[in-house]
């Protein structure tokens, strides 16, 4: 009992400090676009760029936050559907995604102004996009088939016990 209510409140205070570092990103991405068009700045579009990728990286910190709040300090629900547990997972590693191709982009504009050998970087970073996306693909397919084989399994033996339970009650 004193275990499960430190626990709630333990996920309560880490999600609260993580949705603090998610506004403190949006204000920090906010901040620096204001300051590049208060000084009339000529990296304006790498800024916005950099906004943008940390405006998605706070939706993923936000999102990790209100999960652990409403699951873990709010609900305290030991086991979940496979389904909500697939589409939380998936929401959040297309966000982590997103996140990486906007950071491999604006990489790449930077390597491309400077210096073509400077392009390891954000190939690396794409490539590790497109194997986040290709990952999260497999995932969804597996867990998407077992689930249908496990509903599967499920109905025969439903219909069975319903039509034993009808005959029993005629």
């Amino acid at each position: 009992m004193i275990f499960d209510r430190v626990t709630r409140i333990a996920f309560g205070v880490a999600s609260a400090f993580l949705m603090l570092l998610a506004f403190g990103l949006i204000a920090y991405a906010a901040y620096e676009v204001a300051s590049d068009l208060l000084t009339y700045s000529a990296d304006i579009g790498t800024t916005l760029l950099e906004a943008v990728g940390y405006t998605v990286i706070a939706i993923a910190v936000f999102d990790v936050g209100k999960y652990l709040l409403e699951e873990e300090a709010i609900r305290a629900r030991e086991m979940r559907r496979a389904d909500e547990a697939r589409r939380s997972l998936t929401k959040f590693i297309s966000t982590i995604a997103i996140a990486v191709f906007l950071e491999g982009l604006v990489a790449v504009f930077e390597a491309g102004k400077k210096d073509v050998p400077m392009m390891i970087y954000p190939t690396l970073l794409l490539l590790t996009g497109v194997l986040l996306v290709v990952g999260l693909g497999i995932y969804q397919r597996l867990s998407a088939s077992v689930e249908n084989e496990i509903s599967d399994k499920d109905t025969p033996q439903t219909t069975r016990n319903r039509r034993s339970t009808s005959k029993a009650t005629k």
